[in-house]
């Protein structure tokens, strides 16, 4: 390395203070992955705090208040908390005594953080010019964390964590590919809430959603072909479904149902699969109002009905395996197609962990972090 270089490198690594001046934590980078929430426990009162959280939250129930409180209070958290209880149990992690959603997102997080650890600066292409110089990980500095939007881990918690450690700048990276109001912005929401509360403030970016981010596409793909390649038959039918909501938010302009409907045509094309025998669906509906149809559990029905024998699904709005795939999906609408007439079910994975599905999120993750590391 050469004197200037050397000099340089120098400077980039002192953090001058004044004489006497307390340590200052700084300089760090945070990545914190950000997932909807699951109750503490399957009991009826820890289901009735997640639920009660999840349901009064505004972005998620657009039902002026004096018409939903009583119905929330008086009538959803006295009757679905057992249910829903019982629901998770079936699903429950027992061995770590949280549910899979929890499970999951703690294992991308340390995915992540095990891959920028390997991340060579010459791979980066932005890194500083003390890393060019000596060959250093340019991700030295970054700390990769995960938060819940409801329940626990808090989103306030996991920021101010961070910033105890040093982390000035924070990369918000909402786990929704598919944005919506009622989970990206609720999630952002809840970390501006966190930062309105702060008298030093970390400096925020957040990723954007990626529902024709190629690295996700090709992922879903791949997830795919590999699952069709376990069975020893082929689906008559591949079906995508996502996480419905109430039509009158698409009219409101809500982009949520244009960007699924943009994945499952990519994910179509990408496996080169006929059209004809491809399917996307809307899932998960609650209440009375119309949502986004055409409906997961009635077109499963039809189609079994219908003489399909053969179905496979996936579900490409979820970037980890919940209540909403593993319960309704797996077992719902396998019941729904097998009472129906149909014979073969199978359902795909979410990408969760697993190397593609940390290949999707450090792939945002990289190129948002531009211009910080």
């Amino acid at each position: 390395m050469s004197t200037n270089a050397s000099d340089t490198a120098a400077a980039f690594r002192a953090i001058r203070l004044p004489e006497g001046h307390p340590p200052v934590k700084k300089g760090k980078v945070g990545v914190l992955l950000l997932n909807l929430g699951t109750p503490d426990a399957t009991d009826y009162w820890s289901m009735r705090r997640y639920l009660k959280q999840f349901l009064s939250d505004r972005r998620v129930i657009e039902v002026p208040r004096l018409i939903w409180w009583p119905i929330l209070n008086l009538i959803i958290l006295t009757t679905r908390p057992g249910k829903k209880g019982k629901d998770y149990a079936s699903i429950w992690n027992n061995e770590r005594n949280e549910g899979p959603l929890k499970t999951i997102t703690r294992d991308q997080a340390e995915g992540l953080a095990a891959r920028l650890a390997k991340a060579k600066s010459s791979e980066v292409g932005t890194g500083s010019r003390e890393d060019f110089a000596s060959g250093n990980n340019a991700y030295d500095n970054v700390i990769v964390d995960w938060a819940m939007r409801y329940q626990n881990p808090s989103t306030e918690a996991r920021i101010k964590a961070l910033m105890a450690e040093g982390c000035d700048r924070i990369l918000l990276v909402p786990l929704y590919p598919q944005y919506a109001a009622a989970t990206t912005a609720t999630a952002n929401d809840e970390a501006f809430r966190a930062l309105m509360k702060m008298r030093w403030q970390p400096y925020v970016r957040i990723a954007p959603a990626y529902a024709d981010e190629p690295a996700y596409i090709e992922a879903l793909a791949k997830s795919v072909r590999a699952h069709l390649a376990s069975l020893d038959w082929e689906p008559e039918i591949l079906l995508a479904t996502f996480h419905g909501m109430p039509q009158k938010y698409l009219e409101q302009g809500d982009p949520y149902h244009c960007e699924c409907m943009k994945t499952g045509r990519l994910l179509r094309e990408a496996l080169d699969w006929p059209a004809e025998r491809y399917r996307i669906t809307f899932q998960s509906r609650f209440g009375n109002d119309p949502w986004l149809q055409p409906y997961t559990d009635e077109t499963v029905k039809a189609l079994a009905e219908g003489g399909t024998k053969r179905l496979a699904m996936i579900a490409p709005g979820f970037s980890a395996d919940c209540l909403e795939t593993l319960e309704e999906l797996d077992v719902e609408n396998r019941e729904i197609f097998e009472h129906n007439g149909g014979e073969k079910f199978s359902y795909i994975p979410a990408l969760n962990a697993s190397p593609e599905g940390i290949d999707v999120i450090e792939a945002v993750v990289r190129r948002e972090l531009q211009g910080w590391v």
